[in-house]
């Protein structure tokens, strides 16, 4: 019960670490991929210069930059805000090359009848070409908070209390085979919170298909 309650003193930052960062993806992630898609030039190659920069770099370089390399004036992220931004930036690079790739499978006779219909450029892309992306790339989405949800664990590195944190303060204070236990518990509960966004991921996929051969 003592490596069960340690670990659950984690459980609550382990989630909040995890959404905080994912929201800031699906927002952040839309005008980067609208200029991943640009037809201007300098604003596409701009756009993938910063995507393939922070995906270039692993997830606990940018942690330990933010927490240690970033000071303005008396500013300075604690540790948990530094996750949180960490963990959002990378989310934004990797979600927008998954809206990228969506709004590239959208055929391009739907674009061609929304401006034959008088649709403006804009009305044309938010509201005929992004519904149909989001669709496509909804199970990717789910898949890739599946994958956030674990790396979350990363933060750990940077004194953030989530799951692995407590995990390694219990292992310190019995360091036997008791130590161990909460590994396992922790690996139980990664398992247990991704199933509903598997499943989830798995019943988009099955919906987006049936909507593609219908």
């Amino acid at each position: 019960m003592d490596a069960f309650s340690a670990v659950l003193q984690g459980l609550p930052m382990t989630i909040i670490l995890t959404l905080s960062a994912f929201a800031i993806g699906l927002v952040g992630a839309i005008p980067l991929a609208v200029g991943l898609s640009s037809s201007n030039i300098i604003v596409r190659l701009a756009s993938r210069l910063f995507v393939d920069l922070v995906r270039g770099v692993p997830i606990i370089v940018w942690l330990f930059l933010l927490k240690f390399g970033i000071q303005i004036g008396t500013f300075k992220f604690n540790p948990v805000g530094a996750a949180i931004v960490g963990l959002g930036v990378v989310s934004i690079a990797y979600l927008a090359e998954i809206y990228r790739g969506g709004l590239q499978a959208v055929p391009r006779g739907q674009g061609e009848a929304a401006n034959a219909l008088g649709l403006d450029r804009g009305a044309a892309f938010y509201g005929v070409m992004v519904p149909q992306a989001f669709r496509i790339v909804s199970p990717s989405i789910a898949t890739y908070l599946t994958g956030l949800l674990k790396d979350s664990s990363i933060a750990s590195t940077i004194i953030v209390s989530e799951m692995v944190f407590q995990s390694q303060a219990f292992a310190r204070q019995h360091p036997t085979v008791e130590g161990i236990l909460p590994y396992i518990l922790v690996g139980i509960l990664y398992i247990v919170l991704s199933l509903p966004v598997a499943y989830l991921s798995r019943r988009l996929d099955s919906r987006m298909r049936k909507a593609v051969f219908a």
